[in-house]
């Protein structure tokens, strides 16, 4: 199993929005996430700072998250929410998310 964090910036005025389609996230949208080897997947929020968390339990990363990518309801997800998003300016070269490192762990 693998642990994933990553955050992303958002506007104050579409915090509403936001919380309210995470309230009721599409049912197809969950499954894909599920059958994409992802587990304990979580997004919290600090101002206008959104944080992710999930857990990774396959075995080939890359073709999990481009099945997600090609998944056309996530597509259409997607599309409503990342003109809520605002990524952070010193993200990496292909990110939205930026990916943070994990500095410690215990079980």
């Amino acid at each position: 199993m693998q642990r994933f964090a990553s955050v992303i910036g958002m506007k104050p005025e579409n915090r509403a929005e936001y919380e309210k389609l995470h309230a009721d996230v599409w049912p197809a949208v969950l499954e894909q996430i599920k059958t994409s080897n992802i587990r304990n997947y979580s997004i919290y929020r600090y101002g206008e700072l959104l944080f992710s968390y999930f857990e990774y339990v396959g075995s080939d990363f890359e073709a999990d998250m481009a099945a997600m990518a090609a998944d056309p309801t996530t597509q259409k997800w997607w599309d409503v929410c990342k003109p809520l998003q605002s990524p952070v300016p010193d993200r990496a070269d292909g990110e939205w998310w930026a990916a943070i490192p994990e500095i410690f762990h215990t079980d």
